[in-house]
This record gives structure tokens, C-alpha cells and sequence, in this order.
């Protein structure tokens, strides 16, 4: 037998969830991912480092947020045959297509990429497939989707006491709970994401301002290129990321202060063509936002 110690580096991503490690054993598979069966070693909280005992055969060690999305939202790392002990260490990577996965750290063979590409290209469609849903859920079939989106009324909608003015081609999405988001609201072009970070969970916060609890944010979630603006009201930052199709999702952040928590809040819009046409109206929604205390 040998120790194998992982490391969960600590971040703001997905930081209340905790992951599971599942190990490559086909003679005691409790688990399949991604057609490897895998038994249970345990759970990482976010900054947490752990050791468990594993044998001296190559296997692979597999990261998830739940059954789920095991076979989307999953990491793993290829483990040598031999008898010396190993440490690992990585952590959640922001990206709300993919369910915000664990990422170890030096994993870049092909294989590994390969898998993450796989993850995202499922976790785009899986996201699609439910904002398609929810919509036809909302509005019926025929005629009544083609109207109501043609001619959608403003909404509000409401969150642990954050309420925001959004239009009624809008609905909620379930929330599950490794993703870490307060709310989530989907239309055919935007996808809203709110995030609630408590002060009695993150003391730390309490005392800052608005542009040092975004900065953090760009520094803690890597958001290369982005820079914190204050103006109007309002304090945000902007940046973009491409999917492995080559497709570019541009991200509209914003940061509040409640009471009690800091919220973010983020307009995602595919493409930077569509975005462009956009830009008021998000502003318009994110100056609608409002907090019951």
C-alpha cells in the first residue's frame, strides 16, 4: 500500500460544495465514470488536504461534484504503478457551463484534455437543453412561445431577499447543489447567475469595499485581462471565455452589498456580436437590482 495525499487549494469557486474522490476498482466499483467503475475514498472540503491509503497499481483518481454530473463534471489524474507515496494538489476552476470542476494542477496530458473538452461540449448542451425546456414549460407550445418572446413583459424575480427586474422570457433554473449558486435565470440569449457569499461564512469579507470584494474576485477566479469599474451607481467588471468549439461567452459582472452578504451577479451572452447589442440592457437589469433589508 502507499498514501496518496490530495490537496483542495482554497477559492471563492464553488467553495461551500464539497467534492468526491473516487479511485479507478474494477473489484470493489461502487461508481461509474466515464465507463471506469471507481470506488469511494472521500471527501475534500474547499482547503482542505487529505491522505488515503491506495495500492501500488496505476489506477485512475477521479474528482466529481456528484452523480449527477459525474460524467461531465469530472476530473482525473492518471496514477503511476509503484510504491512510492504521491501528492496532488489542484482546485475549482469558474465555469458555470461545466459546473465549476476541480482542476488538478500539471494534468495536461492529452487524455486529460481531451476529457475536459468532452465535459464542456456535454455541460453546454445539458444547459441548453434546460433553458429550451424551462421555456417550453413557461410558455406552452406554438403560437404562445412564438408571442411570448416576441413581446416579453418585465418580471421580477426573487432570491434570499435580492429581487431583480428581468422580462418574462426569463425562468428560473433548479439549482444544484454542488454549483454553489444562489439563482440562476435563463432566457434564449442571456443566462443570469447569482451568487450569495454570506459574511457569517467569509468574516473576512465583512470589511470590504465593493471594488476590493471585485477585485478579489478577479484575482481569486483568475479573470485574465479583467478590470474592476465603479460608475453610475454600479461596480463590475467584464471579461470573455471560449469553449472548446471556439465559441466566445462574454460575462457582464456585478457586485452589491446586502446586509448580511455580498452578492455577484453575472449576465453571460454568447458572443461578443450579441453582447455588443446588449450592453444597455443588461445595465438597465442591473441597476433594477434590490435587496429586502
Amino acid at each position: 500500500m502507499r498514501n496518496l495525499t490530495i490537496k483542495r487549494n482554497k477559492t471563492f469557486v464553488a467553495s461551500l460544495a464539497k467534492m468526491k474522490v473516487y479511485i479507478e476498482d474494477p473489484t470493489a466499483a461502487e461508481i461509474t465514470i466515464n465507463q471506469v467503475p471507481c470506488r469511494k475514498l472521500g471527501e475534500l472540503k474547499n482547503g482542505e488536504e487529505k491522505t488515503f491509503q491506495i495500492g501500488e497499481q496505476s489506477a485512475r483518481v477521479y474528482v466529481i461534484a456528484d452523480q449527477l454530473t459525474k460524467n461531465y463534471c469530472n476530473e482525473y489524474y492518471q496514477l503511476p504503478e509503484g510504491q512510492e507515496d504521491i501528492s496532488l494538489s489542484g482546485k475549482n476552476k469558474y465555469n458555470p457551463v461545466g459546473g465549476n470542476p476541480f482542476r488538478f494542477d500539471n494534468n495536461q496530458s492529452a487524455g486529460v484534455t481531451e476529457n475536459r473538452k468532452r465535459g464542456l461540449k456535454v455541460g453546454a448542451i445539458v444547459l441548453v437543453a434546460a433553458a429550451v425546456v424551462g421555456l417550453a414549460v413557461g410558455f406552452g407550445v406554438g403560437r404562445g412561445v412564438f408571442a411570448a418572446l416576441m413581446k416579453p413583459q418585465t418580471k421580477v424575480f426573487t432570491s434570499e431577499g435580492m429581487s431583480i427586474t428581468l422580462t418574462s422570457a426569463f425562468r428560473e433554473s433548479e439549482v444544484s447543489d454542488h454549483s454553489a449558486y444562489t439563482a440562476i435565470y435563463e432566457s434564449r440569449d442571456v443566462a443570469v447567475f447569482a451568487l450569495q457569499k454570506k459574511f457569517a461564512d467569509y468574516p473576512e469579507l465583512e470589511d470590504c469595499t465593493l471594488a476590493e470584494y471585485a477585485q478579489l474576485l478577479v484575482e481569486d477566479y483568475e479573470f485574465l485581462g479583467a478590470k474592476v469599474k465603479t460608475g453610475d451607481g454600479l461596480t463590475w467588471f467584464y471579461f470573455t471565455s471560449t469553449d472548446s468549439g471556439n465559441t466566445t461567452f462574454c460575462y457582464y459582472s456585478y457586485v452589491y452589498r446586502a446586509g448580511d452578504a455580498f452578492w455577484w451577479i453575472t449576465f453571460t451572452v454568447k458572443s461578443e456580436e450579441v453582447a455588443e447589442s446588449m450592453e444597455q440592457q443588461i445595465i438597465t437589469w442591473a441597476k433594477s437590482v434590490k435587496f429586502a433589508d
